[in-house]
């Protein structure tokens, strides 16, 4: 690939490892934590702070896996944000967002795509099982074609590569996976109207079984190479499109359990749709 030819070059990770190899505690004091000799990593959010990791490595391009299991109970005003970024005011971004909610209503999973520091392309969706019950698997694969969102391996958003119209993509900046719990209980749940009820602190979040296989940003000469599949699930990183049976299971998912779209919010864009909406 041509994006292979940057003067920094790149070697393939494929892990399945323990948690204190991959990431840093980064904000939070004991509030983040990481046990069972490197198996779970949980963040806590109490009325003094949240918490928050990232990565050791940089990645530009690749499969990112991580099985969450969110705060349970009464979480409305909490949000626990799971992305890659950049770094700078130009930087790039794939975001998942789990926006709390009074406990029995579901939780809103929000996700955006930013690109030279510009964001604004927000999809939002319900999911179709309880996230706070049992661990489930959130997924990126991000490629210089396409940028897919996957919830146990279902695909439920596709951010294709449009710069052929002038819609900058994330092609040449690597970032790093962040995760944080914190407090947004002045815009998370209605709008900033259902505030956090301190009583039930601390809220948790728990994460196990990262797998990473991607470009690792690296000074080194390595090349970055996988073999190909016809699957979706087997082809990982590499995948160039979805399949028949995934892009049935995208329809499906955002005809029943998306709640908003940016392309289709037409209050907000009066002058006309993003150029990547209308293609």
């Amino acid at each position: 690939m041509l994006f292979l030819s940057l003067l920094v070059s790149f070697v393939m990770a494929a892990t399945a490892s323990n948690l204190y190899q991959d990431f840093y505690l980064t904000w939070g004091d004991h509030r983040a934590q990481i046990l069972d000799d490197g198996q779970l990593l949980t963040l806590s959010l109490d009325k003094v702070s949240g918490s928050g990791f990232q990565s050791k490595m940089e990645y530009l391009f690749g499969r990112i896996d991580m099985q969450l299991k969110l705060v349970a109970g009464n979480s409305a005003g909490t949000v626990t944000a799971y992305y890659l970024s950049s770094q700078g005011a130009t930087h790039d971004e794939i975001d998942f967002e789990f926006l709390g909610n009074l406990t029995g209503d579901p939780y809103i999973l929000h996700t955006n795509v930013f690109t030279q520091g510009k964001g604004g392309r927000e999809q939002q969706f319900y999911l179709w099982f309880d996230p706070t019950i049992n661990f489930h698997t959130y997924s990126i694969i991000w490629n210089p074609q396409r940028i897919i969102f996957l919830v146990d391996d279902i695909p439920i958003r596709e951010f294709s590569n449009a710069e052929s119209i002038g819609v900058p993509f994330p092609t040449s900046q690597p970032m790093r996976i962040y995760s944080s719990l914190w407090n947004a209980d002045d815009w998370a749940t209605r709008g900033g109207l259902v505030k956090i009820d301190w009583s039930k602190a601390p809220f948790t979040a728990s994460y196990r079984n990262f797998s990473a296989k991607a470009c690792v940003w690296s000074s080194g000469s390595s090349s970055c190479a996988s073999k190909s599949s016809n699957s979706l699930a087997e082809n990982g990183w590499q995948t160039q499109e979805l399949d028949a049976i995934s892009r049935k299971r995208l329809k499906w998912v955002q005809k029943k359990y998306r709640v908003y779209n940016y392309c289709s919010d037409l209050k907000r864009f009066p002058q006309g749709l993003p150029p990547e909406c209308r293609r």
